[in-house]
């Protein structure tokens, strides 16, 4: 089924929504450390919007760096206010901080531009720096001011499912900021963070695979 909302110049995707997007007991919250990951690499100033909180997975950790959190989330996950679409919305906040259904990142950049009074970040695929509509609409006419670049990659669960492994998909923090001026800088966060915060220790490398 096609998402109005995929395209930001109004075009149609069909888009296969994974079970995180349903409004259904299942979905993937965001890793602990990825969201400290980007609290220590980004600095925000002021109130910090959740706006996709989940079960309040990356709430609590933007609490824990001394910024008010307002969190909300259009399904109820049992934590923030229930119901608000933030594709629709015209409310304001200093900064937006979220991981975004992964149907509707184009639209949640819209909806950032319009109600972030100075940051808003979203955790996506760094493979949405491709495409040629994103080309020619995002990315030519309101660039992210700094794209941080996960050195590790990040494995999203089912809630309650076993953590183990490591995921296939890379992915980056895309911040803007609307007291930037200049080209977009691209940065990568260093590795580290998801033994810091996670327990997840990184398997050690043999001599065979630093020479493949």
């Amino acid at each position: 089924m096609a998402d109005a909302t995929y395209n930001l110049n109004g075009g149609f995707k069909p888009t296969i929504k994974r079970l995180a997007d349903l409004d259904g007991p299942d979905f993937y919250p965001t890793p602990a450390w990825a969201t400290h990951a980007l609290m220590e690499s980004e600095k925000f100033a002021g109130e910090i919007w959740e706006p996709a909180c989940g079960d309040g997975a990356m709430s609590n950790v933007l609490a824990e760096a001394s910024n008010p959190v307002v969190s909300s989330d259009l399904y109820d996950r049992g934590f923030g206010e229930v119901g608000h679409d933030f594709l629709t919305t015209e409310r304001r906040h200093d900064n937006i901080i979220t991981n975004p259904p992964y149907n509707a990142a184009e639209g949640f950049v819209a909806s950032g531009l319009r109600c972030a009074g100075h940051k808003f970040a979203l955790l996506l695929r760094l493979a949405f720096l491709e495409g040629a509509n994103r080309a020619n609409t995002i990315f030519h006419k309101a660039p992210p001011s700094r794209v941080w670049v996960f050195s590790e990659r990040i494995t999203f669960y089912m809630k309650g499912a076993q953590v183990a492994g490591s995921g296939t998909t890379a992915y980056a923090w895309f911040v803007w900021n609307k007291d930037h001026a200049g080209p977009t800088e691209l940065a990568w966060i260093k590795p580290g963070f998801k033994a810091k915060y996670s327990g997840i220790t990184t398997r050690k490398r043999r001599v065979s695979d630093l020479l493949l």
